[in-house]
């Protein structure tokens, strides 16, 4: 099994920052993507960002003003959220899809528990 734990969520003022973190533990042999995804009251969950060994995404919102990070020794990711806005306020969620084993190259996804961030005006 795998578990991927956030933290790093809280209350913060528009403009501010936060950082959050997830840590995955279990039977992993590798992570080959790590993101983050939000959801907002009312609103469908949305990808934040991921990323891979070679690359990283974005959504258009948060372009320029979070960025998407991991240790792979650790097998932790780290979301660094600045110049916040209210509109950033959701639940984030880390999301990681991983191999499990060395014999096999299946992959797996997991989710976190989420965590939630508020964003005051």
């Amino acid at each position: 099994q795998v578990q991927l734990v956030e933290s790093g969520g809280g209350l913060v003022q528009a403009g501010g920052s936060l950082r959050l973190s997830c840590a995955a533990s279990g039977s992993i042999f590798s992570i080959n993507v790590m993101g983050w995804y939000r959801q907002a009251p009312g609103k469908q969950r949305e990808l934040v960002a991921t990323i891979t060994s070679g690359s990283t995404n974005y959504a258009d919102s948060v372009k320029g003003r979070f960025t998407i990070s991991r240790d792979n020794t650790k097998n932790t990711g780290t979301l660094q959220m600045n110049s916040l806005k209210p509109e950033d306020t959701a639940v984030y969620y880390c999301h990681a899809v991983v191999r499990r084993s060395a014999y096999s190259s299946r992959e797996y996804a997991y989710w976190g528990q989420g965590t939630q961030v508020t964003v005051s005006a």
